[in-house]
Parts: structure tokens; sequence; C-alpha cells
């Protein structure tokens, strides 16, 4: 199961929208969990896994999820040294079993150009860094996500679940 996780923070906590699937190209999600938390952290620069690993945590534990892969909305590691973000975070509190792609829609500084990807038409890049599986095949996976815009379908489906 490749499992894609969003978070929307409100201001009484989070909802937190996991949307699996079986195969990168699939059309359809095979299931969508959701879970809510209450207490989180406040957001703070530079340290945002601090705020958004809890809520992963929350989903994964309450619907006793073990994915074989994690895409979370954000990044891996933030610059080209591998400094650890969100992805990262998660990739070392599950003991670093589960792969975990991260998928992010803006540039952060250093992000190596080697992590850009062009999907359908345009002409702006999404950013694909990576733990426990190579780049490379990251990138490939990505790519191959069923949609014909520049996020893919499947992505955007948690996105939206987590807004409900």
């Amino acid at each position: 199961m490749i499992l894609a996780i969003d978070v929307d923070y409100r201001e009484d906590g989070a909802n937190i929208a996991g949307v699996s699937f079986n195969n990168w190209e699939d059309e359809n999600e095979a299931n969508i969990f959701i879970s809510k938390l209450a207490d989180i952290e406040e957001y703070v620069p530079g340290e945002f896994y601090k705020r958004e690993l809890p809520c992963i945590m929350k989903l994964l534990k309450e619907h006793n999820l073990s994915p074989d892969i994690i895409i979370v909305d954000g990044f891996v590691y933030l610059d080209k040294d591998n400094y650890p973000g969100l992805g990262m975070y998660l990739y070392n509190e599950l003991n670093q079993t589960i792969p975990i792609i991260g998928v992010a829609k803006s540039f952060f500084k250093d992000i190596p150009k080697a992590c850009e990807i062009y999907r359908g038409e345009s002409k702006k890049p999404l950013y694909v860094t990576n733990a426990g599986i190579d780049l490379e095949t990251a990138k490939k996976n990505i790519l191959s996500m069923f949609g014909k815009f520049r996020n893919p379908n499947l992505l955007k489906k948690a996105d939206q679940m987590c807004r409900l």
C-alpha cells in the first residue's frame, strides 16, 4: 500500500487525511483515512516537523496503518546536505522501516535542481525529496502517478480530504 498524507490546520486543531492506493498509476484511491488532533504545536519557522509529525503519527496509529511507502506534502530534507525536514523526522520516527517521498509545490532554499520534476504541461516544478528510496525512483514514481496536471490526482485528493 502507498499512502499519501496531508494535514489541514484549524483553530481547534488539525485534520489529517491519508489516501491509500496500490499502484503508482492508480486513478482512484483504495481507502481514505481521516483523523483529528486537538492539541497541536504552534508553527515555528524551520521546525515545521514539530507541528506536523504528531498529526501524521496519529493517523498511522489510529488506523493501524503500515504502508509500504508514504508520500508527505513537504520535504524530506531541506538542502543539498540533507538537513532533515518533516519527511526525515517521520522516516526516523518509523525506525527507517518505511520509505518516505516528500512532494512539495514550493521551492525551499538550497533544494538541489536534481529534485525538480515537471508533470503535464506545467512550467512550475514539483520538488521531490526522499528517504529509504533513491531519488530517481522516487521521481519516476511521482511522474507516473495518474493525472495530467502538475499535482497528481491522488495527492490532490489527500489535500481535499483533510480540508473537509
